[in-house]
């Protein structure tokens, strides 16, 4: 592996009159993203949870980039949630069920014209996060990019992906989508983002818990075709029911295309199981069974799935929400 041979920092780019991306979540995702807009030459500052995190962030001296055989430093500026410098964009890319929490500590720094970019799996953390700053413009995100840490502030860039981005309440398209360009993010705005999101969310269902529940990789679950489709029938059912037929378009003949292209690959969630951590449940097939039960729509299949899953986080120790 080559490594380069110094850390990069902002002083190796020219200064230019752009927005800050302040990032908040160093987990994969987060420091994919920082590393990919500071490499373009962009002004990024991380934000991490408290002064010991800092330490230890100054302490290695930057953010580490792995694609392929290479890899590159990059001294990224980071700060504490309790820094006072405005915020005017920022990127919020920790778990689901951390997102609100996590913004309600800096929602005082958001200057008035500010805009928030949300990248978090399922549904039900982007419009509490919403609700929260009702003032401040909210885009979501979401995206099949692959990533992973394989040690402290140090991620691998495991597959590329496309990222969807877009304004629920059907605002003018970002400013800032040249920047991504820029950085490598392959990326297109999407003029009815929930109808992405709830796709991947179906998806999501239809496969993740499965793979926690039989203990397997993606491609274990072609073994249990007649379940996954019967899962796929009643989520689509769903999707149509909430005003959202358009993700529902075809959603089994993708979820098996999805199986069989990542059949060596753990899902997310079974991979949080593994570590033992938390999984996003509540914000996946949680959130699909309160929208079935809020609207009164008889999904059993999806109900019965939520209860076995439940019952093995339990067993496991694994909080359930």
């Amino acid at each position: 592996m080559r490594n380069s041979a110094l850390p990069h920092t902002h002083s190796d780019v020219p200064a230019r009159a752009s927005t800050t991306w302040h990032v908040l979540g160093a987990g994969s995702m987060g420091m994919l993203w920082a590393t990919r807009l500071a490499r373009a030459g962009l002004p990024v500052k991380l934000i991490v949870r408290n002064c010991e995190r800092l330490q230890a962030y100054k302490a290695a001296r930057g953010l580490t980039l792995i694609e392929g055989e290479e890899s590159q430093k990059w001294n990224i500026r980071a700060q504490i949630p309790e820094n006072g410098e405005p915020i005017q964009r920022l990127l919020v890319t920790c778990k689901a069920y951390d997102a609100q929490q996590a913004v309600a500590q800096i929602a005082a720094r958001l200057t008035p014209d500010a805009e928030i970019i949300l990248l978090q799996n399922g549904l039900g953390s982007q419009q509490a996060v919403a609700a929260l700053v009702p003032h401040i413009r909210c885009i979501f995100a979401s995206s099949t990019e692959g990533a992973f840490r394989d040690g402290d502030w140090r991620v691998v860039f495991a597959g590329r992906g496309h990222t969807w981005l877009g304004d629920a309440d059907q605002g003018t398209i970002a400013q800032w989508l040249d920047e991504l360009q820029r950085s490598g993010i392959d990326h297109e705005w999407s003029p009815n983002i929930l109808s992405r999101l709830w796709r991947k969310l179906a998806l999501n269902c239809a496969i993740n818990p499965l793979t926690v529940l039989y203990d397997c990789r993606n491609g274990g679950l072609q073994a249990h075709s007649a379940e996954v489709h019967t899962l796929c029938a009643e989520l689509s059912a769903l999707l149509e029911h909430c005003g959202q037929a358009g993700a529902a378009v075809g959603l089994a003949t993708e979820v098996d295309r999805v199986i069989r292209a990542t059949a060596n690959n753990y899902s997310s969630m079974h991979q949080d199981v593994a570590h033992g951590r938390r999984t996003e449940i509540s914000y996946l097939l949680g959130y699909a069974c309160e929208a079935a039960r809020s609207s009164q729509f008889a999904v059993p299949h999806l109900q019965h799935l939520h209860q076995r899953l439940t019952e093995h986080l339990q067993q496991r120790g694994l909080p359930c929400n």
